[in-house]
This record gives C-alpha cells, structure tokens and sequence, in this order.
C-alpha cells in the first residue's frame, strides 16, 4: 500500500470531482446466472459462499481500478486485493473477516474456511491492511432484490450485498448489488467487474 499522486493516473479527473462530494457512492445491482456455481459447490462439496467471493476476487484481479483506493482524501496504490466476508460469531454477534485473494481456488477455499473459523471462535475481526478489500454481505436465508449500502464516510472499498439463490425450472438466478467510490472507478468499470463476475461463474469446473 502507497500514496499516489492522482494526476499521475487514470483517476485525475475523478479524483478532483468526486473525493469531495456528500455522496460519491453508486450501486448497481445485477442479476446472476449461478447455475454452475451451485452445481459446483455440490460436486466439489465447497460452500457457495467460498466460490462466490472467490469468483468475486477473480473478475475484480483484471481490472486495474480495483487496486487503487481513495481513504482519507487521498488516493493509494495496492499490490493484492482480498475478499472481505461477514461471519457469525460464537457469541451470536457478526465479525469481519479478510480473505487474501489468490487465483488458487483450493488455498483460497482453505483460507477462507481456516480463518472464518478463527474469526467465529475468537470473535475478533481479522483485517487485512495491505490489501484493498472488496466487502460483501450473504443474507442467504432472505429473498431480497437489491440492497443499498450505507455510506460512512470512512469506509470507501466496494461492497457487494445479496440474498438468497432463486431456483428455476432450468437456471438458478442470484441478485447482487454493487456499490463502489465513484472516484476509485467508473460506470464502465463497474459494469465490466459485474460482467466479468458472470463469466468467471460460468467458468467453474462442474464436472
């Protein structure tokens, strides 16, 4: 993690119109195709939750936007991005948890379940500051159609929200919504993660 000047990169004139602003967040909210993500969490016996954000950090890793942040009105260069998830606790309260994110599906997976599982037990958030975190939220035992995030003011990473998966007769849709700091990255950007998102869903092996 590094102070960058914003003249210096693709986000100069973001940076000047929208680090100010009352409310420099957008939300998106798109709905998914997660047809193979279910099937190859059952094949591969590996939560849901785990393949999502794995595919989350995947489609996020190609996009350059993702790796620079704006906090404390300044802008900051990252070398990793990590997958943020909410665990329950064993006191019955939620913590949070970073996920270092790496194309290896399996540590991933390993990761994710031997830190959730640390998180849940010592009812201490495991933060990881080097790493620009990509937050999301499961509410997998609600149907929701779309989330908006709260904006603080001191939290600017993007943050992804949805609900429970909705079976059909041949496809399984999921909603999701994406809300990211306007001057981290743009539309265009957005709406490519969220396609890359569904690609990389259905890239998943099945078999």
């Amino acid at each position: 993690m590094k102070e960058i000047d914003p003249k210096q990169t693709t986000r100069a004139f973001a940076f000047e119109m929208w680090m100010k602003a009352p409310m420099p967040m957008v939300t998106f909210i798109k709905t998914l195709d997660v047809t193979r993500l279910v099937r190859a969490s059952r094949r591969h016996h590996m939560k849901f939750n785990i393949l999502m954000c794995w595919c989350v950090g995947k489609a996020a890793s190609g996009i350059r936007e993702f790796y620079m942040l704006p906090v404390g009105g300044r802008l900051y260069a990252y070398d990793t991005i990590a997958v943020n998830t909410i665990v329950a606790n064993s006191e019955g309260e939620v913590s949070s948890c970073d996920i270092p994110f790496t194309d290896d599906l399996q540590r991933f997976g390993s990761d994710y379940t031997q830190l959730t599982q640390q998180v849940a037990r010592m009812c201490q958030n495991h933060d990881l500051q080097e790493s620009m975190v990509i937050g999301t939220s499961a509410l997998a035992r609600y149907d929701i159609d779309g989330a908006v995030g709260m904006y603080s003011g001191v939290f600017n990473n993007p943050f992804m929200i949805w609900g429970r998966y909705r079976k059909g007769l041949f496809k399984t849709k999921l909603t999701v919504s994406f809300q990211f700091h306007h001057t981290q990255m743009d539309g265009a950007h957005a709406a490519r993660f969220l396609d890359n998102l569904q690609r990389e869903i259905d890239r998943l092996r099945v078999e």
